[in-house]
């Protein structure tokens, strides 16, 4: 029985790795393609690690003016980040406090809302912001787009956070004389900063790699974001694909390296919310 129970394990354990693998196997891909020259990329068979490696990260880094393009990936995520934060913080709690048929309601038209692409809802917003003007602040209507797409997810995680804070806490601050908004702030939010902060942490990296509403609303170069100006490579007969592959892996390192040093803290806060 034992035996059989540790083969199962092993079997699992094997499946587990090749899953990763699997899914791990495109960004390896990226990054050894970044070190192939034009004619070891077209080369077939392919080969799994260039034969001679050829560094064109700052060639690229100052051809394509990364600065600004990652500097505008910086300014859209930490807008997008501030609005969602400060307008969702509040209906999370909301919703995990107030128990009723119609937040039952609002809840699933929040969940109905995360349901929906950015692609079906560009032509209507890029319509509405046409006529009330926002198109001639492309980067705030790009913020404000993101924002109104990321905040139902943000407010089912902050939801399920502060439905672990009990209850007896803020009911005892009442009691001294505190009132509904100060038991939120002083009480709700600092036992839930784990949950919200780990939630605003996934809003910024979303926001940070957003593509369809920056490409849709930005027509000047100087504003667009790392997404669009990775299409910059790519031309009606031709493509680069060694400078698509070094401009991705520059713009994914920091990514990776920022989950890889924060993955305990995302998943703590994720599955446990803040209450140790």
């Amino acid at each position: 029985m034992l035996r059989d129970e540790r083969l199962s394990q092993y079997a699992l354990l094997i499946v587990a790795l090749a899953l990763v693998a699997a899914y791990l196997f495109p960004v390896y891909w990226m990054y050894v393609t970044a070190l192939k020259t034009g004619n070891e990329i077209t080369a077939w068979p392919p080969t799994f690690w260039p034969a001679n490696p050829d560094f064109a990260a700052a060639e690229v880094w100052q051809r394509m003016q990364m600065a600004t393009y990652l500097k505008n990936s910086a300014i859209i995520a930490v807008g997008v980040t501030v609005i969602v934060v400060v307008l969702g913080t509040g209906c999370g709690y909301a919703l995990a406090r107030v128990r009723s048929r119609w937040m039952d309601v609002v809840l699933f038209s929040i969940l109905m809302m995360q349901v929906l692409p950015s692609s079906l809802m560009i032509t209507p917003i890029f319509v509405a912001f046409s006529q009330v003007g926002l198109l001639d602040y492309p980067r705030s209507a790009v913020i404000l787009a993101q924002a109104a797409k990321v905040l139902p997810f943000y407010v089912v995680l902050t939801r399920a956070t502060f439905v672990q804070v009990p209850k007896e806490l803020e009911e005892a601050a009442l009691v001294d004389g505190n009132t509904r908004i100060g038991a939120f702030l002083s009480i709700n939010v600092p036992l839930a900063r784990n949950g919200i902060l780990v939630a605003a942490l996934l809003i910024f990296l979303q926001s940070l790699g957003e593509y369809v509403y920056s490409r849709s609303l930005i027509q000047n170069r100087a504003l667009q974001p790392a997404t669009v100006g990775l299409q910059s490579f790519m031309g009606p007969n031709t493509s680069d694909w060694q400078g698509v592959m070094t401009y991705a892996a520059i713009y994914v390192t920091p990514i990776i390296l920022f989950f890889v040093l924060l993955q305990r803290q995302i998943v703590s806060g994720l599955t446990s919310g803040a209450l140790k």
